[in-house]
């Protein structure tokens, strides 16, 4: 049995994306209803097979959709796309095909970015909120929530669903086990650790869960709620915050600060490291600093431009 196949096929799959897009992305009921539209007549040329689609297969959809306008074509080709990858993001593939879908004019988005003055303003609203006395247990949850997010780069659904003693104290890792029970370790700050420690003090010793919600853990949909209403309270838009928003800034920022492309693949669990190239949108200003401070051309003229003051001065 696929992954696939396991997580209920086309019709499961489909609707798990599109939860996604209402609570992650906050995507408007037309754009739902358009992308469910498009991707459930897709699933029915392919025969039900839309999530286990290869590139024929998408190629044959893109000649099924030549007699339709420009707009049309990018419109669907951009909700297979953005299906394909949540796929491929969440585990249920180990590659994503969506290279094969025409683009007609239509070019890949950024993904949705925080700069390291948007991440201070959340932690110190975070921060305003625990030095209450006494802190509401909510807010410790939710420092450790946003500690895990943005300090491991986690997915919303390995968050929720970690257990109760998954952070040791004395290991600076996490160890998941992903979709198709492939593992991989996963660093973890100190901060991330002391915030988690904290939390778990609020934790029913026989809960499984880090988590908890009921009779089950946190949702995914209650964790989207939290940070909008965290976002907003840092005066941050809250449609430009999300868990996976939070993923997205650790995986770039982790890159700007020098991180190897392999390892973050390694940290965020691609099997593909084309999905983890992405993350490579660093701005051309700090690409130009970078090749002026470390490339031997740069430090030549440096030490030219210093020879020809000296002589100046000398002169």
């Amino acid at each position: 049995m696929t992954e696939v196949s396991a997580a209920g096929g086309d019709r499961a799959l489909i609707g798990r994306f599109l939860e996604m897009m209402a609570a992650e992305s906050g995507a408007a009921k037309n754009t739902v209803l358009a992308y469910r539209s498009d991707l459930e007549l897709a699933s029915r040329f392919l025969e039900g097979r839309l999530c286990d689609a290869g590139a024929d297969d998408l190629a044959r959809l893109g000649a099924e959709w030549l007699a339709l306008s420009k707009a049309s074509v990018a419109r669907k080709s951009a909700a297979l796309r953005r299906f394909f990858a949540f796929l491929a993001e969440e585990g249920f593939r180990s590659d994503d095909p969506g290279a094969a879908l025409p683009r007609p004019g239509a070019s890949r988005g950024l993904p949705k970015v925080l700069d390291h003055a948007d991440i201070d303003r959340l932690f110190e609203a975070i921060a305003a909120r625990i030095a209450r006395d006494p802190p509401d247990p909510n807010d410790l949850r939710l420092a450790a929530l946003v500690e895990l997010l943005y300090g491991s780069g986690l997915r919303a659904t390995e968050l929720m669903s970690l257990p109760r003693r998954a952070v040791a104290p004395d290991r600076p890792y996490l160890i998941l086990r992903g979709k198709g029970g492939k593992e991989r370790l996963v660093p973890l700050s100190d901060r991330a650790r002391a915030a988690v420690a904290v939390w778990r003090q609020h934790v029913a010793e026989e809960s499984p869960w880090l988590f908890p919600s009921g009779k089950s853990h946190l949702s995914r949909i209650r964790l989207y709620q939290l940070l909008k209403g965290l976002a907003a309270e840092a005066g941050i838009p809250p449609d430009r915050v999300s868990p996976h928003v939070l993923r997205h800034a650790f995986a770039t920022h982790l890159l700007a600060g020098g991180a190897d492309l392999r390892a973050l693949q390694s940290m965020l669990g691609h099997a593909d490291i084309a999905t983890t190239e992405i993350y490579t949108h660093v701005d051309a200003s700090r690409l130009v600093e970078l090749v002026n401070a470390r490339h031997p051309l740069g430090e030549a003229q440096d030490r030219l431009a210093a020879r020809v003051d000296a002589k100046r001065r000398g002169a």
